[in-house]
């Protein structure tokens, strides 16, 4: 929200009390309170008729430091907050010396100097101030129409960029920009998003969270250009500076806080096809599909039942529509020993037919309005109400309904919806409505998410999720909702999904060849090759299906080509997921994430890395140009061998079966030689591809996980002389060495392989 009018005036009918000069500094040995007054105290008087601002800074986590800003104390807060995995008893440690005090958890450093104008600086481990609040950064301010908005501005430095706040369509550096997190359905060319997190992430090596859980607006170079300003309607805001020096240290400690994202099933990073939406489709349909697919030798991992597997009318019921499927257990029994696993569509919403609707009425486990009603409309759903998950026994209830399903068969849900949340009504724990209204979804997500966890076990959980608040990476996939089925759509949901991935998210996805329309043929083959780069593989859209053959033959070979290569990628893949469970390091990187340092990488939005050693472009062109970029060092191509020296922009052509697909020099990739299925055994006969560094001190080691995402084996290569030796550890099976481009050797135990 923009309260001045211009750098010298303050718009009509705001009013605006910035913290001026400090009066009181209340230091403990981890935190520390200052009060400042909004005006200069030049006498006794000046501080009668005038409010203080309370600035509490603490650390709840090593790297992290807290300000929370105050006007007045003592509005109640019914919640929800954000669950943080906060350090016991905090963290840091407070120093003083004469006028100053700081606060200094691991590499960051928080000073204020009591002497001179209100002002927190923010350093890190050598001292180099990542950003400040300075004067007028610090603030309240009330409108005429009697709101109050605490507001805080943080310095941007000459050149910094901004990035995150969840999964943006608008442009991937965020400078410049009006971002409003409040969730909306607002498909994917607006500036709504469904997943709308309050971090921030800088080039400059730091993050922001602010910590609340409801509307909060940032102006991002956008009202004061040389300022990230974000403002909330409350009498209080809190945020959180979050170390780096690197964008992954950052995303780490981010993720840290608010929680790191469960690994999802080694299956579901397999082929997904889909019913689509709104096209006809019964067993016989399905079948067809399935068969389809394995006639043209397109492997599929999974089929998902999209939302009129129920009857129309009643979404949802959970329960099979009788006309259309009358032995749904058999069916799934028929799929499964095809060796599918199955997906089926929910929302949180109970349509007025269904027969769930009364009994979730009775049982008090709808949203209700201030008058006791049950809140209803018709927009999706005739009559529809929204299930009250702050109720313990709502959410039991909830997974009671799913838990038939999971019995007959379904492995996993589509969490859709979730981000149209009333604020005229009543929870019932008494929650805020404002602040509800975002963090919904994550109540939504975790009821379905832990009951996959319970019946499934742990590792075999898995949503495909469409809004999230922050914290919401904990419960993946996540997808980026819906698209049209257009190149410029396509370029829209990769910057939603780098965005997100700049947000804590390590997983997402999104409809290959676009959701709404259909697409044609050549958008999506382009489409196939980067949906099957991406964490997960979806084929869905609404009005059409997306088989390939309804594209075309070429579209058929392109889907059987990507479709193998990434189930020979997993032992790769799955390592990279892995990390991405245990560090908040994403799969899908933007290409800032693994070369800060590069200049030329900081605004790129059309490519990325998956994983560390795997550098994507996407081809968003029906003839097949694309422009990319290609950081410093040796890079290969995967598919053709072809080797550039970067750093070098390129303009290259391919044809529907390639794209931009490099290997970063020094790299180790293990290759499964089952290209079949993504869960296969990948300690069966793998092949290293390695692609040596130049120097004689070459070292390099990749590690095979297994579908825990634990190490099974590790081979650690090095350089002697004209020779690459390989060894192995954990296992005493065979294993290939292909050199990029060079010579070839199997072997156990160790496999030496000549460089020339």
């Amino acid at each position: 929200m923009k309260f001045t009018d211009g750098f010298w005036l303050v718009r009509e009918g705001v009013h605006l009390s910035y913290a001026t000069e400090v009066r009181d500094v209340r230091a403990q040995s981890k935190r520390f309170t200052a009060h400042a007054a909004v005006k200069k105290v030049t006498r006794r008087g000046d501080t009668l008729n005038a409010p203080l601002i309370t600035v509490d800074c603490f650390s709840p986590a090593e790297g992290v430091i807290g300000v929370r800003v105050t006007h007045h104390a003592g509005r109640r807060h019914p919640g929800p907050g954000f669950a943080l995995h906060e350090a016991a008893g905090g963290a840091g440690e407070v120093r003083q010396d004469g006028t100053v005090t700081e606060l200094t958890s691991g590499p960051l450093t928080l000073r204020l100097d009591r002497s001179g104008p209100w002002g927190l600086t923010f350093h890190d481990a050598d001292g180099r101030e990542l950003t400040r609040a300075d004067a007028k950064s610090t603030a309240f301010a009330t409108t005429g129409d009697g709101a109050h908005h605490m507001l805080s501005r943080l310095a941007l430095g000459v050149g910094e960029n901004i990035y995150g706040l969840g999964e943006r369509f608008t442009p991937f550096v965020k400078n410049g920009q009006v971002v409003d997190v409040w969730q909306a359905d607002g498909g994917t060319s607006s500036e709504q998003a469904y997943k709308n997190i309050p971090f921030y992430l800088s080039s400059r090596g730091y993050g922001v969270f602010v910590n609340h859980p409801g509307a909060v607006s940032f102006e991002v170079g956008s009202e004061s250009v040389g300022q990230v300003q974000f403002s909330v309607e409350d009498q209080t805001l809190e945020y959180y500076v979050v170390a780096g020096p690197t964008p992954k240290d950052v995303l780490g400690r981010y993720t840290a806080l608010t929680g790191r994202p469960a690994l999802p099933p080694v299956w579901s990073f397999g082929l997904w096809l889909s019913t689509s939406f709104t096209t006809s489709y019964d067993e016989a349909t399905v079948t067809s599909f399935v068969d389809g697919m394995a006639e043209r030798g397109i492997p599929l991992s999974v089929f998902h039942f999209d939302c009129f597997w129920m009857r129309e009318y009643q979404w949802c019921d959970f329960e099979w529509d009788p006309d259309v499927f009358p032995d749904p257990e058999g069916m799934l029994k028929r799929l499964k020993e095809k060796g599918l696993r199955i997906s089926a569509w929910i929302n949180p919403y109970i349509a007025q037919k269904s027969p769930l609707f009364d009994e979730a009425a009775e049982l008090g486990h709808l949203v209700r309005k201030p008058n006791g009603d049950v809140w209803q409309w018709d927009l999706w759903q005739a009559g529809m109400g929204l299930v009250d998950f702050t109720s313990p026994d709502a959410r039991a209830w909830f997974q009671a309904k799913l838990k038939p399903l999971l019995d007959q068969g379904v492995d996993c849900f589509k969490t859709d919806f979730g981000e149209r949340i009333p604020t005229d009504v009543v929870w019932h724990d008494g929650s805020d409505p404002e602040r509800m209204h975002n963090y919904y979804t994550h109540l939504y997500n975790q009821t379905v998410f832990e009951l996959l966890e319970r019946e499934r076990g742990r590792g075999e959980a898995v949503l495909f999720a469409r809004s999230a608040t922050a914290g919401g990476q904990q419960f993946p996939v996540h997808w980026g909702g819906d698209c049209w089925s257009s190149f410029g759509a396509m370029a829209e949901s990769l910057r939603g999904g780098l965005s997100l991935s700049l947000s804590g998210f390590g997983f997402w996805s999104h409809d290959i060849g676009g959701f709404e329309g259909t697409p044609d043929p050549a958008v999506f083959k382009r489409w196939l090759a980067f949906g099957l780069l991406s964490s997960h593989s979806r084929l869905h859209g609404s009005s059409s299906y997306r088989v390939p053959w309804e594209f075309g033959d070429e579209a058929v070979d392109v889907a059987r080509r990507f479709t193998l290569l990434k189930h020979r990628l997993m032992p790769y893949l799955y390592g990279a997921a892995a990390e991405a469970h245990r560090t908040g390091v994403p799969m899908m990187r933007p290409m800032v994430l693994e070369f800060p340092g590069d200049p030329a990488c900081r605004p790129l939005d059309r490519q990325y890395m998956l994983g560390p050693d795997l550098l994507v472009a996407p081809v968003f062109s029906e003839d097949g140009e694309v422009e990319v970029y290609l950081p410093e060092g040796t890079w290969t191509h995967l598919l053709s061998g072809e080797r550039v020296t970067g750093p070098a922009w390129r303009t290259e052509r391919h044809g529907f079966d390639s794209l931009p697909l490099y290997v970063r020099e020094g790299a180790v990739l293990p290759l499964a030689a089952d290209d079949q299925r993504p869960d296969g055994d990948w300690l069966d006969t793998p092949t290293l591809l390695v692609h040596p560094a130049a120097g004689a001190d070459y070292a390099a080691e990749t590690v095979v996980p297994d579908a825990t995402g634990v190490p099974a084996a590790t081979f650690r290569v090095r350089r002697e002389g004209e020779v690459l030796r390989v060894t192995a550890e954990g296992t005493d099976r065979p294993f290939a060495v292909q050199v990029a481009g060079g010579a070839h050797a199997e072997g156990t135990g160790e496999v030496t392989v000549p460089l020339a």
